[in-house]
C-alpha cells in the first residue's frame, strides 16, 4: 500500500504539523499526507489529504524521497513530494498545530517513525536545492 506525504519548504525550514491526540500517531508531528486511494495517483492523494486536513489547495512538485515502513503488520512505501501551497488560511480537521521547522528541529520532536526516515534525503535536497522557497 502506498502512502504520500507533502513538503513545503519556506526559507530553508519545513512544514509540519502536531496531529490530534488520539490513534496510532496521537500527538506525534509529521509531514502531512495520508493513504493513496484506490485508483488515485500520488498527486492526486496529496491534494485531497491537504484539502481534507487543512482547507486548503496544494500544487505538488517532484518527488524528493521515499521510505518503507509496517503498520499493523501491513507493509507501506511512502513518497514524500515538494508541495507548494496556494494560501495559508488554514482550517484543520486532523492537527492541533502546525509551524516551519528546521530539520534540526525535528529530530528533537517526537516525530513519526516514517517520517523520520525521510530526514537523511530531505537534508540533501534542502543542501542541494537552497534558494526554492514558495
Amino acid at each position: 500500500m502506498n502512502s504520500v506525504a507533502g513538503i513545503a519548504i519556506k526559507q530553508g525550514k519545513v512544514f509540519i504539523a502536531r496531529r490530534k491526540p488520539g490513534g496510532d500517531l496521537g500527538e506525534k508531528w509529521e509531514f502531512p499526507g495520508g493513504k493513496v486511494e484506490e485508483g488515485e495517483g500520488d498527486a492526486d492523494a496529496l491534494r485531497r489529504e491537504y484539502r481534507e486536513e487543512f482547507g486548503v489547495t496544494v500544487e505538488t512538485g517532484p518527488l524528493l524521497a521515499g521510505s518503507e515502513f509496517t503498520h499493523h503488520e501491513r507493509k507501506f512505501l511512502l513518497n514524500a513530494y515538494r508541495i507548494f501551497f496556494t494560501d495559508y488560511d488554514f482550517t484543520m480537521t486532523e492537527h492541533s498545530e502546525w509551524r516551519w521547522a528546521a530539520l534540526k528541529e525535528i529530530e528533537a520532536l517526537d516525530f513519526a517513525g516514517s517520517d523520520r526516515q525521510l530526514l537523511p534525503a530531505l537534508q540533501v535536497y534542502l543542501e542541494t536545492e537552497s534558494g526554492i522557497n514558495h
